[in-house]
């Protein structure tokens, strides 16, 4: 059976991917297990970031593969398969998605006006057959009776930005104590501390060593101690300077293969955003070469809040900027995701958040 994904471009990645005879379509490093899902036959709806727009159909006509021969200016995106263009449109006769706004799902019932561009801040994902089958009927439309409508030039021109980090600081934020006691354990848990128990209990169970906050370290929840978890880290591995560590022992928590941070983890259960994202642009600032999946854990209805605090100008600055290198998991994925990988969690990677986490870029209408 046929499968449906969204294949993200900007106006420069999709006229590189023509020039080079549109054969090839690739993805970041980070998303090769989700890549692995794609088999021939499937179709890549693609859409323009930026502009917003619906551009192209192309069929996958090959298995995943990895290879880091030059298509694009800016980045390898070396997870790759074999396509065939179905149909190509121009960015001024591409099919503004928000013409289909009373059509497609992902339009119904949102939290916030805003909310439907969570749907295009991943490449790839997969979509529901019922919408990819009006979006492909729009884009035949258009490619049959092309209407040209104007482009705003510096939105086309935008390119990916590399995901290299630049030596600098931000700022080396304490931890704020004031939204909850940190120094007691409490009888009746916050959603702070559940959540960083989960992710604690989920990555020791996976069989790696796992790191909590340093003033977090004597919570329980429901009489499980936090200290107590057979592969609970004491010391941080010292290949960091000394301001580095201090970041990064105040992050919620950490995932950890030996000396090698796997994944990081801020929890934003309360209205104090800002110092959790403080820390995590710190870890990018201050150590360029570093790539580790950062991961931004809130509630459901704070889903908008997150991603607009890490789209502010002071992180979109950063490179990359921190909306490219943070993904946000939210509360409601996270459980359900749990109950479903329970009984094989020890055969788990860590790249399976992939999955159950959102990109944070933010689309520009």
């Amino acid at each position: 059976m046929r499968s449906y994904w969204l294949d993200l471009f900007t106006g420069s990645t999709w006229q590189e991917f023509l020039d080079a005879r549109g054969e090839v379509s690739g993805f970041r490093e980070r998303r090769w297990r989700t890549v692995q899902q794609l088999k021939p036959g499937d179709y890549l709806l693609c859409y323009l970031t930026g502009i917003s727009r619906l551009i192209g159909l192309l069929e996958v006509t090959s298995a995943p593969f990895k290879d880091t021969t030059p298509i694009w200016k800016d980045e390898d995106f070396p997870c790759r398969v074999r396509v065939q263009v179905v149909i190509e449109l121009t960015p001024s006769t591409g099919v503004p998605v928000l013409d289909l706004k009373d059509r497609l799902s992902i339009f119904r019932d949102l939290s916030s006006p805003r909310a439907w561009t969570g749907h295009f801040r991943g490449s790839l994902s997969k979509w529901k057959a019922a919408d990819a089958e009006i979006v492909i009927e729009a884009l035949q439309e258009a490619q049959r009776n092309p209407i040209e409508r104007p482009v705003n030039p510096a939105r086309l021109a935008r390119r990916p930005r590399a995901l290299k980090a630049k030596v600098g600081s931000v700022t080396v934020p304490e931890r704020d104590e004031s939204a909850e006691d940190t120094t007691l354990p409490t009888r009746e848990p916050t959603a702070h501390t559940e959540i960083q128990w989960l992710l604690l209990k989920l990555g020791n169970d996976m069989g790696l060593d796992v790191w909590v906050a340093r003033n977090d370290r004597g919570r329980e929840v429901q009489g499980h101690r936090f200290a107590d978890l057979p592969h609970i880290r004491a010391e941080l591995p010292l290949q960091f300077d000394e301001a580095t560590n201090h970041t990064i022992e105040l992050i919620d928590v950490l995932w950890l293969r030996g000396n090698a941070i796997v994944a990081a983890f801020e929890i934003e259960s309360t209205t104090l955003i800002y110092s959790g994202l403080l820390r995590m642009a710190d870890l990018i600032a201050m150590q360029p070469n570093l790539n580790i999946p950062l991961y931004l854990v809130a509630p459901d209805e704070r889903r908008e809040k997150v991603l607009i605090e890490v789209n502010r100008p002071t992180f979109s600055r950063l490179a990359p900027p921190l909306a490219e290198v943070c993904r946000f998991i939210p509360f409601s994925a996270l459980r359900e995701r749990l109950s479903q990988v329970a009984p094989f969690v020890r055969y788990l990677r860590p790249d399976f958040l992939d999955d159950v986490s959102e990109s944070c870029e933010v689309e520009e209408a």
